[in-house]
Parts: structure tokens; C-alpha cells; sequence
């Protein structure tokens, strides 16, 4: 596979979601494995925004939780139980939540104290069904906003 160029940090954030989208779309196609991708795309979403943490987390049904996938950033939590969390609510509701100030939530599940925002995405499977989610920290507050949701959306769709 062919070294990604890296996008220019001066693009604004919407042309470097549409940069980012085109060369997802490239690792994804070429490749079947739903954790391999998983791997692929945090590292591009490292890559191109440094967020302080990227990672997804996978649907176990039969223990009711989430379970760490591939991520880039510190060490985090490994399991989260349904509803419990951002990450555990957006498995309940299978919407997308922009938290602004990760302290004043208060289902906040703190993996780290320098975590201060954060989004998080459900990723659905082709029957609609909720097989992980994509969860996104950042170390600054407000981060996040509706151009992230819509992007980072249409990311987690090239995953089905």
C-alpha cells in the first residue's frame, strides 16, 4: 500500500474531512477486515486532526458491554457497560452525542483526567443494527461540533 500524504493542517476543517473521507475510502475498499479498517481510520483521524484520544469500541451483546477496539492515545478504559458513559449511551439511544465539557456530564466516565470534550458516533451493520461506536477526545473544551458529527458519520458508514 502507498504512503498517505498528509493533509495540510491549514486546510479548513471541512475540506480536511473531505480529504480524509477520499482516502478512507481507499484503505476501506481495498480491505475487508472490520478491525483492520478500524486500525487504519484512527490512525488517519490521529494523523490528520491529533485529537488527544481516537478509538472505537465494539458491541459485545452477550456481556451487554463495550469492549476496547483499535485506538491511538493513552491507555483507556476497557470495558463500558450499556448506557453507561457517552460511548454507552449512544449504544442505548443510537445517536450521535457532542459533549462540550466532559466534567459537566453526568454519566462522564473519566478514562482520563485530560480529556475535556469528546464525540462520540454509533456505527450501525446493514441490517441498522449497532455494532460499535467511534469515540473521539479531546484535551480542550468545546471541540466538537455538527461538521464533525456529519463527517465523522459518513466515516463510520464506510465500515458496513
Amino acid at each position: 500500500m502507498q504512503a498517505i500524504n498528509p493533509i495540510d493542517p491549514n486546510t479548513n476543517k471541512a475540506e480536511k474531512y473531505q480529504l480524509l473521507l477520499k482516502q478512507a475510502e481507499a484503505i476501506v475498499s481495498s480491505e475487508s477486515d472490520l478491525i483492520a479498517n478500524m486500525a487504519n481510520l484512527t490512525a488517519l483521524l490521529k494523523d490528520t486532526f491529533n485529537w488527544f484520544w481516537i478509538g472505537f469500541y465494539r458491541v459485545d451483546s452477550s456481556a451487554n458491554q463495550l469492549i476496547l477496539g483499535p485506538f491511538q492515545g493513552p491507555l483507556a478504559c476497557t470495558r463500558i457497560p450499556h448506557g453507561k458513559g457517552v460511548c454507552g449511551e449512544v449504544w442505548a439511544t443510537g445517536t450521535t452525542q457532542i459533549v462540550d465539557d466532559v466534567n459537566a456530564h453526568p454519566n462522564h466516565i473519566a478514562c482520563s483526567s485530560l480529556s475535556q470534550s469528546e464525540i462520540v458516533v454509533p456505527i450501525t451493520d446493514e441490517a441498522g443494527e449497532i455494532i460499535a461506536v467511534l469515540d473521539i477526545d479531546s484535551d480542550t473544551l468545546a471541540t466538537f461540533d455538527e461538521v464533525d458529527g456529519e463527517y465523522l458519520q459518513q466515516l463510520v458508514d464506510l465500515l458496513k
